[in-house]
C-alpha cells in the first residue's frame, strides 16, 4: 500500500503509516476537511467514511467547530481559528481556493503531500504539508503561508496544523506543568467542555507547560487504550487550544505565539510554520512515549546512534570560583572516576565573579586563565576526556562591556525601564547583526579553545519585548528570534561536526523538538535531587527519550531540597538517563570515590540500554510502591530494570512487576547474580526487583537472554 494515495471518484487522501491511517478531502466549499485518524484503513474503506454534510443542530449553528484540517476565520465558523488574517483594508477571514496539489518524495521511505489554497478576494497563498515515513506512525504537518500581493498583510494567528478526534464517550487529556526546579509534572485530567488552552507567553518554550499533549477517551493505561497525541517543534512562545465540542467531538490546534503576538508578512514574503506533529497508537501511553522516543531517536536528534559520554559538570562543586587550578584538580579526579567529558560551567569569562557582571564579555579571564583556555582543555584531554564549556549566548549583564557598547542590542521599549530578571537582559536575536555576533565568537571559541561540548543556557524568560527602530519590530521578534537562534546553532554545528551541544533553559525551560533538531540533548532540571528527579524525569520522559534526558549525581544534603539520599540511589536514578555527576569531588571520601567508579562502570556497561533502548514504565512515582523503569533492547536479547524504594510502609504489599520486550518461552540470566528466570515467568506473573531493607532503597538488574536451555 503506498504512503500517499487519492481515490479519483471521492477526492479523499489516504495517508498510511506502518500501523495507522489518516484520511482527508478537500469539501465542496473548497475547504480541506478531516475523514479519520486511527486504525490502518483501505482505500475503499476511507472512501466510505465519505458522507453527506451533516445539517447543523440549529439554525443557531454554522459550520462543526471540529473537523477542518485549518480552521479559519471567517464565514460561519466561530471555533477557536487556526489561521486569522486582517488584509491591508483592515479586512480579515478566509475562504478556500483550491489551486492545486504535489506529492513529493524527499527521501527515500519518507512521502510528502502539499495541498496548495489560495484565498478568493485577496493574494494570500496557503499551502498544507503532510508528511509520513515507512518506519513511523507519527505524522509531520506544517503550513506555508505566502504574501502573493504587493501590500503587507498580517497573520494575526497561524497555526502549524489543527487535529481532529473521532468522536468518543469521553475525552481525557495528559500534559505536564511545572515551574523552575519542578519542571515535567504530568496531569491526566476530563477534558472540560468549551476551550482549554495550554500555553507559554514567555518567549521560551518555558518551565511551566510543553508544548505537547496526549488525549484519550479516559479509560486508556499505561498498557492499553487509544492514545492521540502531538508534539510542537518549537522553541518560542506557543498556544495550544483544545475544544470539546457541544456535538461530542474534540480537536485542538497549535501553533508560535501567544495572544497578542502576530505575524507580519511583507509582499512577496513567506512564513513557514513549525512542525506540529501527531501520533495515534492503541498500546496506551507507554506505547505512545515508546513511539515518540524512537521517531525522536531516528528523525530529530542529529546523532542518537552514538554512545553519550559521561559527563562532570563543575557548577555545584566551584559556583563561580573557577580558575585554572581548581578544574585542573577536579578535572584529575573526574577522569579516575571514568569520566569521558568535562565541563566548566558559569564563571570562566570577562569580569564574571557572581551573576551581576560579565554576561555577554564571553574571552576568557585573564586572571583566571591567563592563557586562555587551551591549557586546561590540554589536560582535559590529556586525561581521557573531551572538553565543554557552558555559554549563554541570548543574555547580557548591564554592567559589561558588550551592554555598555550596544544597549540597543536588547530587547526593549522606548521611554520605558528595562526591567531585570537575574540581573541580566535578554539580547533581541532576531536582529541579524546580533544573531552574527554570536555565531562569529561562538565559531572562534570552538576553533580556538579546544572546545567539543557545549551547554547552551538560557536563564530567563523575554520582558519589555520590543524592537525599536524596525517597522514591525515588535510583532517579528517572536518568530524571528528563533528563527536566528536556529541558524546560528546550524551554522555552529555545519562548522564543527564533532561539537555536542546540551540546550539548557535555567534548567527545563526549553525542552522541544525544534531545539533538539539542533542539540544532542537537554538538561531536564535545574533541581539535581534524585528524589524530585524521578518525577520530573518521568514528565520528560512522555515525549522525549532517555537518550536526550541529561541527569547528574550531586552532593548530599541536596543544595535546593536539603534532603540525603545514598549515593548509589542518587547514582541510579542518574543511570536511567544520560549519566553525569556534578558533586564538589575534592570532597568525596576515599570510600565515596571507589563506589562512584564501581557505579560509573555498572553504567557503562548498561548504557546502551538505557540510551538506545525501549522504555517501559513498570511502576510510577507517586505511588506506595517502588518506582519500576525497564529498558529492552529491540531484538530482546537483553532488558535492564531499575527500581527505586522511598521508604516502604509497614503492610504495604510490594506487587510484583510484568517485565516488557522480552523473548517468549527465552530464559534471561541476571548478569549479577547468575539467577535465571523464565521469560514467560517475568512477563505473565511477574518480577520482584532485589531491593535492599530500608529508606532509599535501588537496585539495577541486567538480564541477558541466553541463560541456560531455552524453552
Amino acid at each position: 500500500m503506498p504512503m500517499i494515495s487519492r481515490a479519483p471518484d471521492t477526492g479523499v487522501w489516504l495517508l498510511t503509516t506502518p500501523h495507522t491511517s489518516y484520511a482527508l478531502r478537500v469539501d465542496g466549499t473548497g475547504a480541506p476537511c478531516h475523514l479519520a485518524w486511527g486504525p490502518r484503513l483501505t482505500p475503499s474503506e476511507a472512501d466510505a467514511l465519505v458522507t453527506p454534510a451533516a445539517k447543523p443542530a440549529s439554525s443557531f449553528e454554522g459550520r462543526p467547530p471540529v473537523g477542518e484540517e485549518l480552521p479559519v476565520d471567517g464565514g460561519t465558523r466561530y471555533g477557536p481559528p487556526s489561521l486569522q488574517v486582517r488584509y491591508p483594508d483592515g479586512s480579515r477571514a478566509f475562504e478556500w481556493q483550491p489551486t492545486g496539489h504535489r506529492v513529493l518524495e524527499p527521501a527515500p521511505g519518507t512521502a510528502e503531500l502539499v495541498l496548495e489554497f489560495r484565498d478568493r478576494v485577496h493574494p494570500l497563498h496557503v499551502a498544507l504539508h503532510y508528511t509520513v515515513r515507512e518506519d513511523t506512525d507519527v505524522i509531520e504537518r506544517r503550513t506555508v503561508l505566502r504574501n502573493a500581493g504587493d501590500q503587507h498583510l498580517t497573520l494575526l494567528r497561524a497555526d502549524s496544523a489543527a487535529w481532529s478526534l473521532p468522536q468518543l464517550s469521553g475525552y481525557r487529556v495528559s500534559h505536564v506543568t511545572g515551574q523552575w526546579s519542578a519542571e515535567g509534572q504530568v496531569h491526566r485530567d476530563p477534558l472540560p467542555h468549551g476551550e482549554t488552552v495550554l500555553t507559554s507567553r514567555r518567549g521560551v518554550t518555558s518551565h511551566h507547560a510543553g508544548p505537547w499533549l496526549m488525549l484519550d477517551s479516559g479509560e486508556a493505561s499505561e498498557q492499553h487504550g487509544r492514545v492521540w497525541s502531538a508534539a510542537l517543534a518549537w522553541s518560542g512562545s506557543w498556544r495550544i487550544t483544545v475544544q470539546r465540542t457541544p456535538d461530542g467531538r474534540a480537536g485542538f490546534t497549535g501553533g508560535v505565539g501567544h495572544e497578542g503576538t502576530w505575524v507580519p508578512l511583507a509582499p512577496g514574503e513567506e512564513f513557514t510554520t513549525p512542525v506540529f506533529a501527531g501520533l495515534y497508537t492503541d498500546g496506551g501511553f507507554g506505547a505512545a512515549s515508546r513511539a515518540w522516543h524512537a521517531y525522536t531517536r531516528r528523525h530529530v536528534l542529529a546523532h542518537a546512534d552514538e554512545t553519550a559520554p559521561v559527563l562532570y559538570n563543575s557548577w555545584e562543586a566551584t559556583g563561580f570560583d573557577v580558575d585554572e587550578a581548581g578544574q585542573s584538580a577536579l578535572a584529575e579526579r573526574a577522569a579516575a572516576l571514568g569520566v569521558e567529558l568535562y565541563v566548566v560551567d558559569d564563571g570562566w569569562f570577562g569580569a564574571r565573579r557572581d551573576d551581576r557582571a560579565g554576561l555577554g564579555d564571553w574571552t576568557p579571564s585573564a586572571e583566571r586563565f591567563p592563557d586562555g583556555l587551551g591549557p586546561l582543555a590540554e589536560t582535559v584531554h590529556r586525561l581521557g576526556m573531551r572538553f565543554g564549556l557552558w555559554v549563554e549566548p541570548e543574555m547580557v549583564n548591564p554592567n559589561s562591556d558588550l551592554y555598555r557598547a550596544r544597549p540597543d542590542w536588547v530587547l526593549h521599549l522606548p521611554g520605558r525601564e528595562r526591567g531585570e530578571l537575574r540581573n541580566q537582559l535578554v539580547l533581541n536575536f532576531a536582529r541579524d547583526d546580533v544573531a552574527d555576533w554570536a555565531y562569529d565568537w561562538l565559531t572562534r571559541l570552538v576553533a580556538e579553545q579546544g572546545i567539543d561540548f557545549l551547554k547552551w543556557d538560557m536563564n530567563r524568560a523575554f520582558s519589555d519585548a520590543g524592537w525599536p527602530g524596525r517597522q514591525d519590530g515588535n510583532d517579528r521578534l517572536w518568530t524571528g528570534y528563533v528563527a536566528n537562534l536556529y541558524r546560528v546553532l546550524d551554522r555552529l554545528r555545519a562548522d564543527h561536526p564533532g561539537l555536542r551541544i546540551e540546550a539548557c533553559g535555567g534548567g527545563g525551560g526549553r525542552v522541544d523538538l525544534g531545539i533538539l533538531r539542533r542539540t544532542d540533548q537537554a538538561w531536564v532540571s535545574d533541581n539535581t535531587d534524585a528524589v524530585d528527579r524521578l518525577v520530573i524525569q518521568h514528565g520528560f520522559g512522555q515525549i522525549h527519550p532517555a537518550r536526550a534526558m541529561s541527569a547528574w549525581v550531586t552532593d548530599v544534603p541536596n543544595q535546593l531540597t536539603a534532603r540525603t539520599v545514598p549515593l548509589r540511589f542518587r547514582f541510579h536514578a542518574a543511570m536511567s538517563g544520560l549519566l553525569g555527576i556534578g558533586g564538589d569531588l575534592t570532597r568525596w571520601s576515599e570510600e565515596e570515590l571507589a563506589e562512584g567508579a564501581e557505579l560509573v562502570a555498572e553504567y557503562k556497561r548498561v548504557r546502551h540500554l538505557v540510551q538506545h533502548g525501549a522504555l517501559h514504565r513498570l511502576s510510577g512515582p507517586l505511588g506506595e510502591g517502588p518506582t519500576v523503569v525497564q529498558y529492552a533492547a529491540e531484538d530482546g536479547s537483553e532488558t535492564l530494570v531499575l527500581a527505586w524504594q522511598r521508604g516502604p510502609r509497614h503492610g504495604v504489599p510490594r506487587s510484583p512487576v510484568r517485565l516488557r520486550g522480552l523473548t517468549p518461552q527465552a530464559r534471561y540470566r541476571d548478569v549479577r547474580t547468575g539467577d535465571v528466570h523464565h521469560a514467560t515467568v517475568l512477563a505473565e506473573y511477574g518480577f520482584r526487583p532485589d531491593l535492599p531493607s530500608g529508606d532509599w532503597a535501588s537496585s539495577v538488574v541486567h538480564l541477558v537472554r541466553g541463560g541456560g536451555d531455552e524453552g
